[in-house]
């Protein structure tokens, strides 16, 4: 009876961590920061962080992120640049509604961990590695990306820097 009873609790637990937990969508963003002009930066933000995630730090092996952010939800606090950045030159929103990134790894590394994985912007995909720290349901991860390798802007100058770092914060619903 005893074996059966622990055999019970292993399996709810297992289908606890293998239930995707449900991503708080008002507490999550992606942030972004490129540097403008040589010599100032723009901040932004997107909202709208949608998908699945699976997570527990006591089970990385079945740990998962498929998650998209709406491409046309990019803040930068600036009504004209926002609707630039919304057009062709930049996140072609109208084509591209969606930037997602959807993971192949996810890892423990030093105090953290790291995720890998494919994000996909502007219907480019490209590898990434994003180190991240989990605290009270939320996930916290910085990474920078080298512009140009999503086609994401104009092709020279020095108007728009030629890396974003990002910043993601993504609110987890508590386990019930």
């Amino acid at each position: 009876m005893k074996k059966i009873i622990l055999a019970m609790a292993f399996f709810v637990a297992g289908l606890m961590v293998a239930n995707a937990q449900t991503i708080v969508s008002e507490s999550s963003q992606v942030k972004f920061e490129v540097s403008n002009m040589g010599f100032g930066s723009v901040d932004g933000s997107f909202g709208g962080m949608n998908g699945q995630v699976r997570f527990s730090p006591d089970n990385l092996e079945n740990a998962s992120f498929n998650v998209c952010v709406d491409a046309a939800s990019v803040d930068t606090e600036n009504n004209g640049r926002d609707k630039h950045l919304k057009k062709e030159d930049f996140f072609y929103v109208e084509k591209f509604p969606e930037i997602c990134f959807s993971s192949t790894t996810v890892e423990k590394s030093g105090d953290g961990y790291e995720v890998a994985g494919e994000l996909t912007m502007l219907g480019v995909t490209k590898q990434v590695t994003i180190p991240f720290a989990y605290d009270e349901n939320t996930l916290n991860g910085k990474f920078t990306i080298q512009r140009k390798d999503f086609d994401l802007g104009p092709s020279g100058g020095f108007m728009v820097g030629k890396t974003v770092d990002v910043n993601i914060i993504c609110v987890l619903e508590e386990n019930k």
